[in-house]
Formats: C-alpha cells, sequence, structure tokens
C-alpha cells in the first residue's frame, strides 16, 4: 500500500494517453482501502478511484491521489437448482468473470463478453450489450463509503439503474468505492440471440445456442469490430446511443430510411449513435492521432501519441455534425477527467 508520487497512468487507461497521477496506491481489500481513506493525503488532495482505465479520457494530469482497486475474488455464495448467487470482487477483469461463468455453466452474462474493465464498473455503468443490461442480474452492491469509511450495501432497485446509469454516477458520484458485487446467475440457458449479429454468427459457426457459443458469436463479433487497446489506445464506445422520441425517429426515416433505431417504450426509441456517425462520413476520419475507428465509428481511438484534448476536440466535432446533420445530441460514455 505504498504510496507513490508522480505516478505514470500511461498503463492504466485504455486510450493509452500519457499522464501522471500526483500520488498513487493501489489496494486489494476493503481494509486495505479505508486505511488508505484515512491517510491525511485524502483530506487534502482530490481523489480518483480508479478501476480497469477502459472508460476514462485522461485530459490532463491528476493532481491528486489516484487509489487503483485491485479486489479479487469470484465465490458461490447460495446455489440451488435455477441459479447461484456469486460474490465477486470490484477489481475482477469483466471478461475473465464472464469466462467463469460459462465454465460453471451459468447464464445471464455471456453477451457481455470481452467488454473491457472491472466487475466494479459494471453497475456504475449499467454495462449492457446484445440485448442485455447487467442490472438484469445483479442482487447488491457493497461499497466503502469515503467520508465515513463505513460499508454500505444497496439492493438492486435501489441502485436506480437506467441505459448505461446508476446512482453511482449521481447521489454517490465520488462519495463511494464499490468493493463486491453480487450477481444471481441463471442455471437455465438464456440464448438471447435475436438481438445485433449473433444468431448470424452462430450459423456460420454452425452452433446451436448455448452460453459458450453465444460467448464465442459475441467474441467473433466483436474482435472484428473493435480494436484491442493493447495494439490501438481506445475505450470502446465513446458515445452513448440517444434515446429520442419515436415520432422524431418516424420524421427522420423518411430522410434517412436506413437509419437504426429500437423500440424501446410506446414513446422513445433508441438510435444506433455508430450509424449516425458512420453514416455522416465520419468513419475512419482522422486528425493527427486522434481519430474514428475504420470498422466501428463508436469507436475514437488514438493513433500513437494524441492528447486526451485532442480526442475531446475530435469527440466535440462529431457532435456537432450529428446535431447539424439529424437535429439529435450523442454524449460520451466515458468519464472525461
Amino acid at each position: 500500500m505504498k504510496i507513490q508520487q508522480n505516478y505514470s497512468l500511461k498503463n492504466y487507461n485504455t486510450f493509452g494517453i500519457a499522464a501522471t497521477a500526483k500520488y498513487f496506491a493501489c489496494f486489494s481489500s476493503e481494509n486495505e482501502l479505508v486505511e488508505l481513506l484515512r491517510n491525511d493525503l485524502c483530506k487534502t488532495e482530490p481523489l480518483f478511484i480508479l478501476g480497469g482505465g477502459s472508460n476514462i479520457l485522461l485530459t490532463q494530469d491528476f493532481e491528486g491521489l489516484v487509489l487503483a482497486n485491485t479486489i479479487k475474488g469470484m465465490e458461490v455464495l447460495i446455489e440451488d437448482n435455477h441459479s447461484s448467487t456469486i460474490e465477486v470482487g470490484a477489481g475482477e477483469v469483466w471478461h475473465d468473470f464472464v469466462l467463469w461463468s460459462i465454465d460453471k455453466n451459468l447464464s445471464g452474462i455471456e453477451n457481455l463478453a470481452l467488454i473491457p474493465g472491472l466487475v466494479g464498473a459494471s453497475p456504475m455503468q449499467n454495462i449492457g450489450a446484445y440485448g442485455l443490461e447487467v442490472k438484469d442480474v445483479i442482487t447488491t452492491v457493497h461499497f466503502i463509503e469515503i467520508g465515513s469509511g463505513n460499508s454500505k450495501i444497496l439492493s438492486n432497485e435501489d441502485c436506480n439503474f437506467g441505459y448505461r446509469d446508476s446512482i453511482f454516477k449521481h447521489e454517490l458520484k465520488e462519495k463511494v468505492v464499490i468493493t463486491k458485487v453480487i450477481f444471481k446467475l441463471s442455471k437455465t440457458p438464456l440464448n438471447k440471440t435475436t438481438y445485433g449479429a449473433i444468431e448470424e454468427e452462430l450459423k456460420n459457426l454452425n452452433l446451436d445456442p448455448s452460453p459458450k457459443n453465444i460467448s464465442t458469436a459475441v467474441i467473433n463479433i466483436r474482435s472484428r469490430k473493435l480494436p484491442d487497446p493493447k495494439i490501438l489506445g481506445n475505450s470502446g464506445s465513446f458515445f452513448k446511443n440517444p434515446i429520442i422520441k419515436t415520432t422524431q425517429f418516424e420524421n427522420l426515416k423518411r430522410e434517412f430510411p436506413e437509419m437504426v433505431g429500437y423500440t424501446i417504450s410506446e414513446t422513445k426509441t433508441k438510435i444506433a449513435a455508430g450509424w449516425l456517425i458512420d453514416n455522416a462520413g465520419l468513419k475512419g476520419y482522422r486528425k493527427a492521432d486522434a481519430g474514428v475507428h475504420k470498422n466501428q465509428a463508436l469507436v475514437l481511438v488514438n493513433y500513437g501519441n494524441a492528447t486526451g484534448l485532442e480526442i475531446i476536440n475530435l469527440a466535440k466535432e462529431i457532435q456537432e455534425k450529428i446535431k447539424d446533420k439529424y437535429g439529435i445530441s450523442i454524449t460520451p460514455e466515458v468519464n472525461i477527467l
């Protein structure tokens, strides 16, 4: 738990942005976290809790204390004929947990394979993909209050989950540190294959639906579309899919018949932000070392030496062009620091 000074964060953010933290330390247990929170630096310096670094964009050095969450562990707490309830440390890699669940013949998160980041970020962001959201399988979230050092638990209902949203991005933002998440996974395969290209991928692979096969299909699809951050810096999907009134969507469809939208209620439709950016001619667009990925317009990339400011300026340019072309506002999914 040694606190280090002027620590490089380049290897702690998947954009590969060169930035430093004035102070830096890791914690691997709740007790270590509480001890760090009692340190005088937490009272005098700005504090930032770092997970996998896959959902942040560093636009400057952090003049404060960065604490990196490395709490591990995956343990079955309760099991019956229908489901298993599992406790997972917030510092576990999300994709590792997905593979672990598949190995245990459990279903519920296979559609979320290969999403970057740590388990602790999953309820914060309410991660989702291919027709599933993590809120569907979370029972409780455990966290430590930064101010008091007290341990607290929130039920699924009290997390106020929404689309890429939760209480941890609002009322509890920068006030708590998630330490573990409790999931309830099904022993009966859910086999949700209707969203995206999963059915087509399974057919091409000559595979029947199953948690393992669906995860394989999702991994194949994501690998083709999304760049590996170890090779090309990125944070996955940079923008949220905007939700607009269905009447507005219907009007836009008359002008743009190929526009992709998904009905989410009687009055609301979710629009594929990647389609908006692609159709605006921005896929593959590049300014210096900041760019839009050539295969997936929803992903902004660092071609080598882009700064965080160059990435965010590119994002703003994209937002303006989308607003001008479609009258739709798109917002970043990543946290900008």
